[in-house]
């Protein structure tokens, strides 16, 4: 799938700072006139042994079985219904290219959508830009308020945390009427960002990347030590790449999320 594409935007990219929160949202013709809850979910990825994020996701998916790896949810059966684009500002203060921060979103997206045998619609276009929107959930369409996609980079404040994901969406009731409706990465602007492969001093931003979207998808954090290799396992740190590739538990969690 091709996902480059350059343009020119009006206003600034923001990061959500609310932990989560909900409210009714109408569900036109999917509710058949019935509201559901549209609630609004914060992973926070901090860096090895520091503190775990107060919302680390929900409902597990299963995968506690050697063979098939460790994985969890947002909540099962949340999941795109809609294919959509990301606006991505690739400006940060690290000697990072646009085409480097592009490179490994896409390399991060290529990855959720093909893992192993599996082809899998999740990723619409990259909009490149070096300004975005800057609201969410600004149009109500197909049923659900939606707004725009963002990947970007910003200071956190705090250089333990490495990077935050925003998901909207639809997380209770039955897994058949959940879904996700707009996803926003903030890549932390107080780490020092690079390749990993080239210098283990670095935070790679390939491996982080790929984490993040794993978010964006509908997967959750881990914490087990066991769960150490799976790309969602919570905690990364300098010089890591692992994450740049699926482990078993990735793979069989977003297969099934979207068989």
């Amino acid at each position: 799938m091709m996902k480059r594409w350059i343009y020119a935007a009006a206003a600034v990219l923001v990061a959500a700072t609310v932990v989560f929160c909900a409210y009714h949202a109408s569900a036109g013709e999917r509710g058949k006139g019935k509201d559901r809850v549209l609630s609004k979910v914060r992973f926070i990825h901090f860096k090895k042994g520091h503190g775990k994020p107060p919302w680390a996701g929900s409902d597990k998916g299963g995968g506690k079985k050697e063979e098939e790896g460790y994985y969890t949810y947002i909540a099962k059966g949340a999941k795109w219904k809609a294919i959509e684009g990301y606006v991505l500002n690739p400006d940060c203060d690290e000697n990072l290219s646009t085409n480097q921060v592009l490179d490994a979103t896409i390399a991060g997206m290529d990855e959720w959508e093909t893992p192993e045998e599996a082809t899998l619609d999740i990723f619409g276009k990259i909009d490149v830009a070096q300004t975005g929107p800057d609201s969410e959930l600004v149009a109500y369409r197909d049923g659900a308020w939606r707004g725009y996609n963002t990947i970007s980079f910003g200071s956190y404040g705090d250089a333990n945390v490495i990077a935050e994901t925003t998901v909207w969406g639809y997380f209770t009731g039955r897994p058949s009427e959940r879904e996700i409706v707009e996803a926003h990465i903030q890549m932390n602007d107080d780490v020092v960002w690079g390749d990993a492969t080239v210098n283990t001093s670095l935070m790679d931003v390939q491996n982080i990347m790929t984490h993040e979207l794993g978010h964006c998808a509908g997967m959750g954090d881990l914490y087990e030590l066991a769960a150490g290799q799976e790309t969602m396992y919570g905690y990364s740190e300098e010089g890591e790449t692992k994450k740049r590739d699926l482990y078993k538990g990735d793979v069989t969690g977003i297969t099934d999320l979207y068989k």
